[in-house]
């Protein structure tokens, strides 16, 4: 911190000592820390103006509000003008680099410069304010701190993968170490979107297909941001993305309507929200999208009677970029700007991310009447709450110091390298190719995925510095014996239809005992990349020197492999000898060739900056692989959607083609091998309460230490609404030595067996069911029925 800031709270002392006694004013109650928020929040609302109140609720772009001279970081002069005309309550991207913001490694921050920038705009905030109220700092943070020098963990898809919310929860804590260390206090995520059309530019962001794991990833990612206090150092509030159903877009397209119904609604979409509110999330972003016509920005029914009325939420709402822009802009809900404003106030909408409508237009309705002072103080009183729980009001300053010591430290990037190494999946291993072994004479490491730093880091990754990031052709070199050797060859990138390298990468296969081949896609923008007004990344058909398939604005109309990949492959594969296909991707690809003709495939779903690392480990057998795939991986787009948990007369096989994923959720194999036996359940019931425990025993039969992830799927045998075939109840990862057998127990309670009704109703209807356990939704081992014979309502 600098010295200036410490000697602040000395210097007031001192100045207060030499005030005589009669001429000292006390505090006002907003800045006593022993009131309850609540009394301080109403103590300062009292205090502002309509414009000071208005101001609170915009949401400034923050990347342009500071200047860097050398070392020295200052308010820019766009800050100091914004100020003067009127104080913004938060804002987003202070500290983010990427192409968008065209903030590069040498002009943007490190993170002693990020500490200090976020002190020099606190101070200058403070400072300029009548009631010196504290900003609200937002970042992005779904796999790391979006900003220079932050460690990066695989993305959203990954985390998924891994089915291990108890690590992804430690994840979470470094997350938010690093992001409150530079003194950015809200992160935005996770992201809990359910996804259900890869062909969707996002779905590398979201937990994948399924409702139950989507949920229990969500509230590791919470409780790590959050944590008890959100006033300690190491706590940020956590941003749940986006609300609601922005995963199912119309054909793909990114923001397009969700066509869904109130229950498909309430029974699949929201309950990993409901989750994570009831968990304590301190704020929730609406979604650009319309659900049944009514834009989300703008839907009271939403954003005020289900997540405040039902579900008790606390905290603020923020709008996506520009969201509200839209409503007058391009859904044309509203007549103009401050009818728009007014309208998604109403709704429930406390902060306008952009500020372009939470400002002027805002002013002026509520000038004219269309918003009363109650509604505006409603949500300005959620901002000046988080503000407090954070405790702001008393150290909203960072050290620097403390900053370059906790992002990125060696903890985080072995943390980084667990969370890679989890969620590699093993999708294929035909006659146990893999593991290989480290004295091969020689390797030839082939692709456009083997080499490549951002390929693998995928979308809202900031620029990095020589050495960051582990690459596999890195890691491979590293893993194996020093007579063994390695050769090289990009022979393609990933949608340039050029195929100039093949000759060098169908040489180095020849030359080689073996093949390695990394594939996939990339979310890797660039400086080149042309961008929306809303940040997202603008396709483009001409493929001439591009990578960049997937990431937020990239929908696809076809999931095969881009450009010449597919085509290399087969040449490589033609060659006779052994072929290893790695693929790094960030959504489900259509893989049938390669499923036909590889003999071994790994699935690595943008693996973060130890990626490479990880994945060698699985290649030579360092690591036992046991990622699950979070969402199906089709067989063509003609089929989709494919997600798993379907209802029950919905899949028929095509006259040219099976209905079922080429490989289904839940899917991944292991070096080792697990039966499933005994499996028994214990009904405890009442007519109040209802409990039901399903144990299975497991054995590994195999030759190594292996994890299971043992998953436990449902289906009532009848019910008053038509419920899903299959659905995911539960799930555990457990690590298994060779010849031990384990007892996994799962407890499901009454929610666990609940449908929402006929009357939109949340209700166990007694009857039988089955459960199912399994190592995929596809894999069911072990079946079991048992009956629940009164109805429970759930009260909620």
């Amino acid at each position: 911190m600098p010295r200036a800031l410490l000697l602040l709270p000395i210097l007031i002392t001192l100045q207060g000592a030499c005030t005589p006694v009669s001429a000292q004013q006390p505090p006002p109650p907003y800045k006593n820390p022993a009131l309850p928020v609540a009394d301080r929040v109403a103590d300062l609302l009292s205090r502002m103006t309509p414009e000071e109140k208005v101001a609170q609720l915009t949401t400034e772009l923050g990347w342009r509000m500071y200047t860097k001279h050398g070392d020295q970081i200052e308010p820019s002069e766009t800050f100091k003008k914004l100020l003067a005309q009127r104080q913004p309550g938060s804002l987003w991207a202070l500290l983010r680099a990427d192409p968008w913001t065209k903030v590069t490694l040498k002009s943007g921050l490190s993170p002693k410069q990020s500490a200090q920038a976020v002190n020099a705009l606190q101070q200058y905030a403070i400072d300029h304010s009548r009631l010196g109220i504290p900003l609200l700092l937002a970042e992005e943070c779904p796999h790391g701190h979006m900003a220079i020098g932050a460690t990066v963990f695989p993305t959203a898809i990954g985390q998924a993968s891994t089915f291990n919310p108890a690590l992804i929860h430690q994840m979470a804590k470094a997350i938010a170490a690093e992001t409150r260390a530079t003194g950015a206090n809200v992160g935005y995520g996770p992201i809990l979107d359910l996804a259900r059309d890869p062909r969707w530019s996002r779905v590398e962001e979201t937990y994948g297909e399924d409702p139950t794991l989507i949920r229990d990833m969500g509230l590791a990612m919470v409780r790590g941001f959050q944590g008890d206090n959100l006033a300690a150092p190491a706590s940020i509030v956590s941003t749940l993305k986006h609300l609601a159903a922005h995963g199912i877009p119309e054909g793909g397209h990114n923001a397009a309507p969700a066509n869904i119904g109130p229950r498909e609604l309430h029974s699949a979409i929201l309950p990993p929200f409901k989750a994570a509110v009831r968990a304590g999330a301190g704020s929730v972003m609406s979604s650009y999208n319309e659900i049944d016509g009514i834009p989300c920005s703008s839907n009271h029914s939403l954003l005020t009677h289900t997540l405040r009325t039902q579900w008790g939420f606390q905290g603020f709402v923020v709008s996506d970029l520009y969201a509200i822009d839209a409503l007058a802009g391009t859904q044309h809900v509203a007549p103009d700007a401050s009818a728009a404003a007014a309208l998604a106030l109403h709704a429930g909408v406390d902060s306008d991310l952009g500020a372009r409508m939470f400002s002027s237009p805002l002013l002026q309705a509520v000038a004219n009447g269309q918003v009363s002072p109650e509604t505006l103080d409603r949500s300005v009183a959620r901002i000046l709450r988080a503000k407090f729980l954070l405790g702001l009001f008393e150290n909203p300053y960072a050290d620097p110091a403390a900053a370059e010591k906790i992002i990125r430290s060696e903890e985080h990037r072995a943390l980084a390298r667990r969370v890679a190494r989890e969620s590699i999946t093993l999708l294929k291993n035909a006659d146990h190719l893999l593991p290989l072994a480290k004295d091969l004479p020689s390797i030839a490491v082939i692709g456009p995925n083997a080499d490549s730093v951002y390929n693998q880091l995928g979308d809202y990754t900031a620029p990095q510095s020589d050495g960051a990031v582990t690459t596999v052709l890195e890691a491979v070199r590293q893993a194996v014996s020093p007579n063994t050797t390695i050769r090289y060859a990009k022979g393609c990138a990933i949608r340039d239809p050029s195929t100039k390298g093949f000759p060098e990468a169908l040489d180095a296969a020849r030359q080689s005992a073996l093949s390695i081949v990394v594939l996939g896609g990339s979310s890797a923008r660039d400086f080149n990349t042309l961008f929306e007004g809303t940040g997202a990344a603008k396709p483009s058909l001409d493929a001439s020197g591009a990578d960049m398939e997937s990431g937020e604005g990239f929908d696809r109309a076809s999931l095969d492999l881009a450009g010449p990949q597919l085509n290399l492959l087969k040449q490589i594969v033609a060659i006779g000898k052994p072929v290893v296909l790695v693929l790094i991707k960030g959504r489900p690809l259509i893989l049938n060739w390669p499923a036909d003709h590889v003999p071994a495939i790994l699935d690595a779903l943008y693996p973060g900056e130890q990626g490479g690392a990880a994945i060698a480990d699985v290649l030579f057998g360092d690591y036992n692989p046991a990622g699950r795939l979070p969402i199906s991986i089709p067989r063509s787009v003609g089929q989709l959607p494919v997600y798993y948990n379907h209802k029950p007369d919905a899949r028929r096989d095509y006259l040219d083609q099976s209905a079922q994923p080429l490989y289904p959720f839940g899917h991944g194999l292991s070096y080792t091998q697990f039966t499933y036996a005994n499996p028994r359940v214990t009904v405890q019931e009442t007519e109040a309460d209802l409990s039901v425990t399903i144990t299975i025993d497991i054995t590994n039969t195999g030759p190594r230490l292996g994890d299971e992830v043992v998953q436990l799927y449902l289906r009532p045998h009848a019910s008053s609404v038509t419920t899903p075939a299959i659905a995911l109840k539960a799930f555990q990862r457990i690590a298994i030595k060779p010849n031990q057998t384990e007892s996994i127990s799962f407890r499901l309670t009454a929610p666990d067996l609940a449908l929402l009704n006929r009357d939109m109703r949340w209700l166990v209807e007694p009857g039988s069911f089955t459960a199912m356990l399994g190592a995929s939704s596809a894999d069911i081992r072990r079946s079991l029925t048992f009956t629940v014979r009164h109805a429970h309502p759930i009260l909620d």
